[in-house]
């Protein structure tokens, strides 16, 4: 659930960006939209029979993998399309001005209409701009002026868009020229991601150029210890070692086997208890990073304050790592750690661990300031913790560390494991950080 708070209040604090790809477009065209594949396959079908199965069946072969990457695919048959008078980028901005919006998209529109934010695709179709038809979307697409005014909804089309289809990014040269310029749209992309909370929508990691700039990303990432603000939300199960690929690659979350729709119903529903909090909770931070401030206990009591203060710095733009901020973590922890030991204390066993697992999610703490304070904690939470009903032990404890452990960055699964193995004998404690 933090997960899905932490994107809400984001949208309310005005610092989100979705990135969408092709599943995007399928999921609110009722599956309609094509692969990137499908979509060179039937711009086969345009040429001349028997080139046309000739080629498609060089290029796509059936039970085996492809000869050539799709953008070196997609230019070969731009040259044949040339020969007979064609252009794959015209050909492919009629076929993808066909595509039309279907099924239940509520979910999506309710979001939209609710909060402002900005969109990054690499999709070439106006099907976002379609479902924000009633707040006024604006485009920025290559080949086009820059819009001057502001709006709600900013979307970017990175790879151009059916508005100018000379200028979308098809073939391998096209990509070449894409990378190789330092372009608006480049540098407009990396400040999003530096600036925002990025949720990749239906968008494979496949393509060089987002890898490059996510790679940028990462270095900025670390350099400043703002945590991983990048999620992926994925249709299906992704397997643990992917996970960890995406954690220590490019400081990616992933939220899996989610449905693009399903997704705007989670976030939708942690939306009133983000808005509430937002702007309060700004300025709460900013009175107890630098006016002396202290939060409340009743306030640290409750199993969400930790979440709210962790998205209020990153909405205030300050790193995780700062001097302030280091002291305020830790000192919460300290004083969480404190209510572990008072009258009805049972509850703050299972918030410290949830506290501590979502933090250890977020950046890798070793060699930060932060790092000895964590520790602590999280010695003393798996030492009172029980996999089973032990009188005196949080069985809640135990099962948030057991759901939550591979959810913590491969670097944070290793400090933990060190750090128990070295000061503990509890069995329970030793047996879950044994897992890989």
């Amino acid at each position: 659930m933090s997960n899905y708070f932490e994107i809400a209040y984001a949208a309310a604090s005005r610092r989100l960006c979705l990135f969408t790809g092709t599943g995007f477009s399928k999921a609110v065209t009722a599956n309609a939209a094509p692969s990137w594949q499908a979509l060179l396959e039937s711009l086969c079908a345009l040429l001349p029979a028997p080139t046309n199965a000739n080629l498609k069946a060089a290029l796509f072969p059936t039970g085996s993998p492809n000869p050539l990457p799709l953008e070196e695919a997609a230019q070969i048959i731009d040259i044949e399309l040339q020969k007979i008078g064609k252009s794959a980028h015209e050909e492919i901005a009629n076929f993808i001005r066909k595509l039309v919006l279907a099924g239940d998209n509520k979910p999506v529109t309710d979001f939209i209409e609710a909060n402002t934010f900005e969109v990054v695709t690499t999709n070439y179709d106006k099907l976002f701009e379609q479902l924000a038809l009633k707040v006024g979307p604006q485009t920025i697409t290559p080949g086009l002026p820059v819009p001057r005014s502001a709006a709600n909804i900013q979307v970017y089309h990175v790879h151009g868009s059916i508005d100018s289809p000379r200028n979308m990014v098809v073939t391998s040269d096209d990509y070449f020229r894409f990378l190789n310029s330092d372009s608006y749209f480049a540098k407009k992309l990396s400040t999003i991601l530096h600036e925002n909370t990025v949720v990749i929508l239906g968008y494979s990691l496949g393509d060089t150029n987002l890898k490059t700039i996510l790679s940028d990303y990462k270095g900025f990432s670390r350099t400043n210890v703002i945590g991983g603000n990048i999620f992926l939300v994925s249709r299906g199960s992704v397997d643990q070692h992917i996970k960890d690929y995406y954690a220590h690659s490019f400081a990616i979350r992933v939220i899996d086997q989610t449905e693009v729709l399903d997704f705007f119903r989670n976030v939708n529903a942690a939306l009133p208890d983000a808005i509430k909090c937002a702007e309060k909770s700004k300025k709460n931070i900013k009175k107890v990073l630098y006016d002396n401030h202290s939060f409340t206990d009743n306030y640290l009591q409750i199993e969400t304050s930790f979440f709210e203060i962790i998205a209020s710095i990153s909405a205030i733009g300050s790193s995780l790592n700062g001097a302030e901020v280091v002291k305020l973590l830790g000192t919460i922890i300290e004083r969480k750690i404190g209510y572990t030991n008072g009258y009805g204390a049972w509850s703050q066993y299972g918030h410290l661990a949830r506290w501590l697992t979502y933090l250890a999610s977020l950046i890798d703490l070793a060699g930060t300031e932060i790092q000895d304070s964590f520790l602590k904690a999280t010695l003393k939470s798996m030492e009172s913790m029980s996999k089973g009903q032990e009188l005196g032990y949080s069985w809640q404890a135990y099962r948030t560390w057991s759901a939550g452990w591979t959810s913590l960055t491969p670097g944070n699964r290793n400090l933990v494991r060190s750090y128990i193995q070295a000061n503990t004998k509890r069995k329970d404690a030793l047996e879950l950080v044994a897992r890989p």
